[in-house]
């Protein structure tokens, strides 16, 4: 992988690429995450496809600037990353908050999609979860204890979370507007959802991927995307909570491929 940056509106943007494929594929992290969220899947993706992950602007180690941060900036901001990087047309994979952000980019530039895969999407879900409430807690008061209980209980399998997935958030937590663009961002979803007019909107081929133990985004939300997103389809992995790509990286890139190699 090779970090790189880029000048999207006079801020600094950090993204990772890797893979020289004629086909491209971007992925979008979620809330308070960075690109490195991707690890274990990129060298897989990137063996059939360049792979592009940006650190969405206001997070990671791209610029936090002062606005507002809502579902509508960041899809703008995707559509000017994808200029940037001279990409005409991708597969798209976003996970929760990526998810909504992926979803709100298709339905605006729907020529630039090929196919799009959304983990665990934001967007839909009505109220607050105990696993949301301790993570937005965790980028509030970043240390590594609210961290590591709020990582814990985002997966929901019981295991150990690894000290550098702790230790970077509580890092990038602690840089300048950092906690600023985390709340902005949480307002703007509150007042943006994704309406069942938008999603039937969406025609572009549509995997929708989510963890059966999910307690961020309970699975119960993939309803509104199923009913409402002509064609698409619904991938549950068991004994898996948010992040599958993390949790469950070999099953997650095996059936991401599968779908973007069937014609």
């Amino acid at each position: 992988m090779e970090e790189k940056f880029l000048q999207i509106d006079e801020n600094k943007i950090r993204y990772l690429e890797s893979g020289d494929s004629q086909k491209t594929l971007v992925l979008v992290h979620g809330l308070g995450a960075s690109a490195e969220r991707w690890n274990k899947v990129i060298p897989i993706f990137a063996k059939n496809y360049r792979v592009l992950v940006p650190d969405l602007i206001g997070f990671g180690y791209s610029d936090k600037p002062l606005v507002d941060y809502t579902p509508d900036f960041f899809s703008d901001f995707l559509k000017k990353f994808f200029n940037a990087t001279h990409i005409d047309r991708a597969s798209v994979v976003g996970s929760s908050l990526g998810g909504q952000i992926s979803a709100e980019f298709t339905i605006s530039n729907p020529h630039n999609v090929e196919k799009l895969v959304l983990t665990s999407p934001s967007g839909v879900m009505e109220h607050s979860t105990p696993a949301l409430d301790a993570y937005i807690m965790a980028a509030l008061y970043p240390n590594e204890i609210n961290a590591k209980k709020a990582f814990e209980l985002m997966e929901g399998s019981g295991e150990e979370v690894p000290e550098d997935v702790v230790h970077d958030f509580v890092e990038r937590m602690k840089l300048p507007n950092a906690k600023l663009a985390f709340m902005s961002t949480i307002l703007g979803l509150k007042n943006s959802k994704l309406p069942a007019s938008k999603l039937e909107s969406i025609t572009n081929p549509t995997l929708l991927i989510w963890g059966v133990d999910d307690p961020v985004i309970p699975i119960e939300n993939s309803d509104a995307f199923v009913s409402k997103i002509q064609g698409c389809r619904l991938f549950k992995i068991d004994k898996c909570g948010h992040t599958p790509y993390v949790q469950k990286p070999n099953i997650f890139s095996s059936k991401v491929l599968e779908f973007l190699d069937d014609p």
